[in-house]
């Protein structure tokens, strides 16, 4: 093979190898990438730069003792023997001559595989470290149970790739025309609301792998659809049976084993430990991918992200009321923490708030589930809404506990918090029809009640920032869109 090429070399001056690679791709499709391994003479880089490629020259070093040592790994068929009897080919003793026209020159005695790939591609790609910011990332503001699933329902067609973290502990509820509602739980929450995009579960996640198939099965998510990080959290039945005994009744948990299996997590980073990651479930396999290099690839190539965070910012760990918290951080920058997403590249936080916050309601035992200010009945809002009192009932229990909800009046003194914690550029009002039932026919904003755009004009007074979208009711219509972007 060596003396083959060195007679191409020399009765064609080097043109043969980009005349072959015209041929080769001249019917293909598109191309993204074609790596050439490897040019053995300059005359060979000129003509391909020639042909009108986009040419990136890689010269690889290597000292003689290493080259010697890769040769004889290797298979010989066709190829000399030894690397002591090509090292004597005119070709290879001249090849370092290529360093001084390539565009970047290596030393792989000094860099592993993954460090070429490292400096190589950054050269033919965009950077995704200065990509221009393409990640949306939508919170909640209060305790929780805002209404987020339908509004990432809502704006799930205009992204390529849905991100969810947490756990299965938050239920976010979609409405599907003419059928039951559909509760997400580990799947982001616009998979029904655009099923072209890629859905991905970040390494910060905690999974019940009863549920994540689950709703793979009733959605008919395909493998290639799904990618779920390796290092992700699998919870065991253990984890569910101890928050039952210990958190269940003292705080009002949902008692999904999330916070036990991420205290696992921490606590058990030995080899010999039972803890299991989506990457050691044999159910996962094709799903399991590095997130962190897929946004990369993201990035690199402007695909829009839509990372929906779960719970609220109040039930944050080391800022909610404790210890009536759940087990993790829930503002806008720990969601990017846990998906593998840098803040640079964010492009939107939207903070997801309603007209009367609450949180799951009393434990088992009858202990509070933590702090409410100025805690109201829901026969109040009843009363001063006009929805009716059975309707309010039915639907203001909890997702994932089935308990009925606390309800309070807005808390003004909560959303400042949320504000300083999250740094949202735009507000989502939802339940605007518990300010007046006749909202529900609303389509626009002038068409909302009195009562109604006050608050508004209120709410975008203390935060600084648009009430970009407002939710009327839970149907197919009822998102009032007043976003400039």
């Amino acid at each position: 093979m060596q003396r083959a090429g060195d007679r191409l070399d020399r009765e064609t001056g080097g043109r043969w190898l980009s005349e072959a690679l015209n041929r080769r791709v001249m019917n293909d499709g598109p191309l993204s990438l074609v790596v050439v391994d490897a040019v053995r003479i300059p005359d060979q880089v000129r003509f391909l730069r020639q042909s009108g490629w986009s040419v990136t020259h890689v010269h690889l070093n290597a000292s003689q003792e290493e080259l010697a040592r890769r040769y004889a790994g290797k298979a010989t068929q066709g190829e000399m023997e030894s690397y002591t009897d090509l090292a004597r080919n005119w070709t290879e003793k001249h090849v370092g001559s290529l360093a001084e026209l390539a565009d970047v020159v290596i030393d792989t005695d000094r860099c592993s595989a993954d460090d070429v790939f490292a400096r190589v591609v950054a050269r033919i790609e965009d950077r995704p470290v200065t990509a221009f910011p393409i990640v949306d990332v939508l919170v909640g503001g209060q305790y929780g149970s805002e209404g987020k699933g339908n509004i990432a329902h809502y704006l799930a067609p205009e992204y390529e790739v849905l991100v969810r973290v947490g756990g299965p502990n938050a239920g976010h509820k979609v409405y599907r025309p003419g059928e039951d509602p559909y509760t997400f739980r580990q799947l982001p929450s616009g998979a029904l609301g655009n099923r072209d995009a890629l859905l991905v579960i970040g390494a910060g996640a905690v999974i019940s792998l009863n549920q994540l198939l689950r709703e793979i099965g009733d959605l008919t998510i395909s493998f290639d659809r799904l990618i779920i990080d390796p290092q992700a959290m699998i919870i065991e039945a253990l984890d569910v049976a101890w928050e039952e005994k210990h958190l269940k009744g003292a705080i009002g948990s949902t008692a999904q084993g999330i916070g036990s299996a991420t205290a696992r997590k921490i606590l058990y980073r030995d080899p010999e430990q039972n803890v299991r990651l989506a990457r050691d479930v044999p159910e996962l396999k094709h799903y399991i991918r590095d997130t962190v290099e897929f946004f990369a690839e993201c990035l690199s190539k402007g695909r829009k992200i839509m990372l929906e965070g779960t719970q609220g910012t109040s039930l944050s760990l080391h800022h909610g009321h404790y210890p009536h918290v759940t087990s993790r951080a829930t503002t806008a920058t720990a969601c990017l923490a846990e998906a593998g997403l840098s803040s640079r590249h964010v492009r939107r936080v939207v903070m997801v708030c309603r007209t009367y916050p609450i949180r799951v309601g009393m434990s088992v035992t009858g202990k509070t589930s933590g702090f409410m200010s100025k805690e109201i009945t829901f026969d109040e809002i009843a009363r001063r809404s006009r929805v009716k009192l059975e309707e309010l009932t039915k639907n203001e229990v909890g997702s994932v506990s089935s308990r009925p909800r606390r309800v309070a009046v807005f808390d003004w003194a909560q959303l400042r918090r949320s504000l300083l914690l999250n740094g949202p550029t735009d507000i989502v009002l939802t339940f605007a029809d518990y300010l007046g039932v006749e909202n529900r026919e609303a389509y626009r904003y002038e068409q909302l009640n009195e009562e109604t755009v006050g608050f508004i004009e209120e709410l975008e007074k203390v935060c600084g920032v648009p009430v970009s979208m407002i939710s009327t009711a839970f149907n197919d219509g009822n998102i009032i869109d007043r976003r400039m972007w």
